[in-house]
């Protein structure tokens, strides 16, 4: 009767087992069963996307990296923001009433003329909007009689704290100009590696002077034994920057330096109140990751609730949030690319957004194409799965792409990459005409076109000089295109020929790719980095361009270190650099040719160590200028300069290249700004849709367990109906 006992058992699980992937077949469990997200977060207005690294700093002193700041631009504000459409890139204002505008004193204080020789300060007002308030934290959190709450934490407190979730109240309190005084003094604080410190100290009057002051009362503070104790930083004037009264402060610039203005656009100028760095600041918080590192306090669209940078990330909308409008002004065509439909609308238009750890890119491309991810980037290991190149012609999405909804948009990047040649070098430097043909030759030998199509999968423009495309003072069309380099064919750049190359070559005194004086072959050396041996095709690549010249390159492979040692020294004869902008700004680009820049004598980022006594005359008489024809000018004169004295070769722009699902819009590429979710937005009922097209289970392997189950249990099925029988029978 046992063995029977047992059997009915078994019976009824084997038919149970079946029930359940009959249920599953026939879509019982619902919702797609590859799913990763948790069912409260489905259906609703939630952007999805993917971040490689863990963010190092989120403390808005401290950071300078791009995964960084696509997290906390979306909760910090600066006084200024870039318009999210209009190109060349715009200052607008964030938090402030207006962007500012610089007034001119002498050393005495008095007023002066812009363009007064006598300059010795510039002094900028900064007024703030009133009405902006923090996002709910526990730093404003105060008790009935208004003290803080959380003001005087012991250990015991700190006991059952874990995220910043645990402290049970919060509070909040609006924005005031002592908050971005509070910060600016925030970046000489001893403890803080900020990384635009001493570029900034250069500047802000007083800056230098408080760091040092900064310094000695930490080390007072750790020869009491308070080592890593509280710096109140109101108690340290500072003399560049003071409050005039709740929502203006000044700052004061040494002489002129108008890109300062650009400066109040990146997060190292967010606002940070007292209250927020003195609960941060308290013992035992920084053991348990409550830092401003890790938790941000901010007064924008967002704010973080969830923090585990080894899975996951999460913003969420700040309900103290003041508002703002979606731009109503944009560039032509913006309107028929749709990114106007939703001007004047109150942004944000997200909820949540949801950051997801994935350190592979094969993962993380296969959930973008399940519609798990509604945005990627392209690597080298999909990129032909995603776009189709072609010579002369712009990149365009692959029809199975196309077919699913994607669209594909490519942004120039605020960047140069280039190719230098040392002035300081006898052979290929200087301002004779030997050295300039020779260089001259070189760059219209030196195929970037060519170099695009194959090492950057067509991502990138051709550098008609050093300035980008939405940089102000580049030049469009047959006045922006480089005459050395390029002959007008038909309205459109075509590269010179190497005869044309040669013939310059020959004049420079190399004719055949020999010295005309000892007969010699032309060598020259090409400096590089050893990045290993996926890095020798291009490295080939170099040597057949200038084998098209017959001169012979000697490739001088090293370490980056020993790389940046030959750069300083100006051991380097021939290299391939670049450039990132720090702001849309001509000057950021043109500074690298200034003397006063030279790497080998002054330490700057005049790599190539050009000089040109015209070139820096009219860099002085530009840099400080406002937009208009005559900056214009000056700047078209200081580029045909460049193009005549070939001290790069101007490589490329570099393209980035970005993949976005049909139910996200708004989409504009700002390389500039990072705080940009706030205007995207999202069809949830079209993803969700997708997302059940492209994810419907396979269910036959199921159907062909269950039928194989139910071979092997038929049998068993017929003996027990015979024995029920049977039994049945016998009574």
């Amino acid at each position: 009767m046992r063995a029977y006992a047992r059997g009915r058992l078994r019976l009824r699980l084997a038919t149970g087992f079946i029930a359940l992937l009959l249920t599953a077949l026939l879509g019982g469990c619902g919702g797609s069963w590859n799913d990763p997200y948790p069912v409260a977060d489905r259906d609703k207005n939630v952007l999805y996307t993917s971040f490689t690294e863990r963010p190092k700093h989120l403390d808005a002193a401290q950071s300078y990296s791009e995964d960084e700041a696509a997290i906390h631009a979306q909760i910090y504000e600066p006084p200024l923001q870039y318009d999210y459409l209009k190109r060349p890139y715009t200052l607008v204002p964030m938090t402030v009433e207006a962007v500012p505008e610089p007034r001119y004193v002498n050393a005495g204080g008095q007023p002066v003329a812009a363009d007064a020789p006598n300059v010795a300060f510039s002094i900028y007002d900064i007024r703030i909007k009133p009405g902006i308030r923090y996002q709910p934290h526990p730093a404003f959190a105060r008790d009935p009689s208004g003290a803080l709450r959380y003001g005087n934490l012991t250990p015991a407190d700190l006991a059952n704290v874990y995220t910043l979730a645990d402290f049970k109240e919060t509070g909040t309190q609006e924005l005031t100009a002592a908050d971005y005084v509070y910060e600016i003094k925030r970046l000489a604080h001893p403890r803080l590696n900020c990384p635009i410190f001493g570029l900034m100290s250069e500047h802000i009057v007083g800056l230098a002077a408080l760091a040092k002051e900064l310094r000695t009362a930490d080390a007072a503070l750790a020869a009491k034994g308070e080592a890593g104790g509280w710096l109140d930083l109101s108690k340290f004037p500072l003399a560049g920057v003071e409050q005039l009264d709740r929502y203006t402060f000044r700052v004061k610039i040494e002489g002129r330096y108008s890109q300062f203005v650009y400066w109040l656009a990146m997060g190292f100028f967010a606002p940070v109140p007292i209250e927020v760095d003195r609960f941060y600041a308290q013992k035992g918080m920084a053991e348990k990751n409550l830092t401003l590192d890790w938790y941000p306090v901010g007064t924008g669209p967002y704010m973080l609730v969830e923090n585990n940078p080894n899975a996951r990330m999460v913003l969420a909308r700040n309900p103290n949030y003041h508002g703002e409008r979606y731009p109503q002004e944009g560039e032509p065509g913006d309107a028929q690319a749709g990114v106007l439909k939703d001007a004047g609308q109150p942004i944000p238009f997200i909820d949540k957004v949801v950051y997801s750890r994935e350190r592979e890119s094969i993962p993380r491309w296969n959930k973008f194409l399940q519609g798990y991810y509604d945005a990627s980037s392209i690597s080298s290991d999909n990129f032909d799965q995603a776009v189709r190149t072609a010579v002369g012609s712009d990149a365009a999405i692959t029809p199975e792409m196309a077919a699913r909804g994607i669209t594909l948009d490519a942004s120039v990047a605020a960047s140069t990459q280039y190719m230098a040649f040392n002035w300081r070098d006898p052979i290929v430097g200087g301002a004779s005409a030997r050295g300039r043909k020779l260089r001259q030759a070189i760059s219209i030998a030196v195929d970037w076109e060519e170099y695009i199509s194959i090492f950057q999968n067509g991502r990138g423009v051709v550098g008609q000089g050093p300035i980008p495309p939405g940089v102000y003072g580049y030049r469009e069309g047959e006045g922006g295109i480089d005459p050395t380099v390029y002959d007008i064919v038909n309205g459109k750049p075509k590269r010179k020929s190497i005869e044309a190359a040669k013939r310059l070559l020959a004049e420079a005194g190399y004719p055949g790719g020999r010295d005309a004086t000892t007969g010699r072959p032309l060598a020259l050396y090409f400096d590089t980095t050893s990045r290993g041996p996926d890095d020798k095709p291009m490295v080939d690549w170099f040597i057949r361009q200038f084998r098209k010249l017959d001169i012979q390159l000697e490739v001088r492979d090293t370490d980056y270190n020993r790389f940046q040692d030959k750069l300083r020294t100006g051991a380097a004869q021939i290299f391939q650099w670049g450039w990132n902008a720090d702001y849309p700004d001509p000057e950021n680009f043109l500074f690298l040719f200034q003397s006063s820049q030279g790497k080998i004598q002054f330490g700057g980022e005049n790599a190539a160590n050009y000089s040109n006594p015209e070139f820096d005359r009219l860099f002085e008489q530009m840099k400080n200028m406002p937009n208009g024809p005559e900056r214009q000018a000056l700047i078209d004169r200081m580029v045909t300069i460049l193009h005549d004295d070939a001290p790069w070769s101007f490589g490329y722009h570099p393209k980035d290249y970005a993949l976005y699902h049909s139910w996200l819009s708004n989409l504009k590429a700002n390389q500039m700004a990072r705080n940009n979710i706030k205007y995207r937005k999202l069809d949830v009922a079209l993803r969700e849709a997708r997302r059940a097209e492209w994810n419907k289970p396979i269910t036959w392997p199921l159907a062909f367990v269950a039928l194989a189950l139910a071979a092997v249990i038929a049998p068993a099925v017929r003996n027990y109906r015979r024995r029920e029988r049977g039994t049945a029978s016998a009574s």
